[in-house]
């Protein structure tokens, strides 16, 4: 599948806003803890996956009720959903000079993920946060993607080839309507 960019300006894949807010306190300090190990782009950007799948629990899988979405709020609270976590992400790589975009899945409800750029590699490759099942959950990977779920077309779930700066429209609304998890499950989009 060709990836593509909702806006033809890489810088839009760089900046900060009130969801992807990089240049907040708790996002500046969790980088420079990430950045100790990393000598470069590459292992910045795989240690900022591996934090944000093994270190933010997946709201629905710990049971915890509250909803976040900035990405600071879910790096201090340590919770939110697949939504949630890809601003994180995004936060941490963008914080690093690394084009960072959203993306999404069409299952029986809308999955978020990420797509990065990095160095000297002409093409975006998409990350997904998520986890997943052990041993065979969402991995780092460059050469192949090895996201969470697979979409099976004759399900009618569907890959959206879009890549996007900001969080989409219906993405960001049904967060930030949400007073908790519960009802949060009533919101989700189920397509694009």
């Amino acid at each position: 599948m060709e990836l593509i960019q909702n806006t033809p300006d890489i810088a839009a894949y760089l900046a900060a806003d009130d969801v992807i807010d990089h240049e907040h306190p708790v996002v500046r300090r969790i980088v420079a803890r990430l950045s100790a190990d990393a000598p470069d782009a590459y292992a910045y950007a795989e240690t900022a996956f591996t934090f944000v799948r093994d270190a933010i629990p997946h709201s629905v899988d710990s049971g915890d009720p509250r909803v976040t979405w900035r990405a600071s709020d879910v790096l201090e609270t340590r919770t939110g959903i697949c939504y949630a976590r890809s601003h994180a992400l995004v936060a941490l790589l963008r914080a690093r000079g690394i084009p960072a975009a959203l993306c999404y899945q069409k299952f029986e409800a809308v999955h978020g993920l990420i797509a990065l750029k990095l160095p000297g590699r002409e093409r975006w490759v998409r990350q997904d946060p998520r986890g997943g099942e052990a041993g065979a959950g969402a991995q780092f990977r460059l050469d192949r993607e090895q996201l969470a779920f697979a979409v099976r077309p004759e399900f009618n779930e569907v890959d959206y080839p879009v890549l996007f700066a900001e969080p989409h429209p219906a993405v960001l609304q049904c967060l930030r309507d949400a007073v908790d998890r519960s009802r949060l499950a009533q919101l989700l989009p189920t397509a694009l």
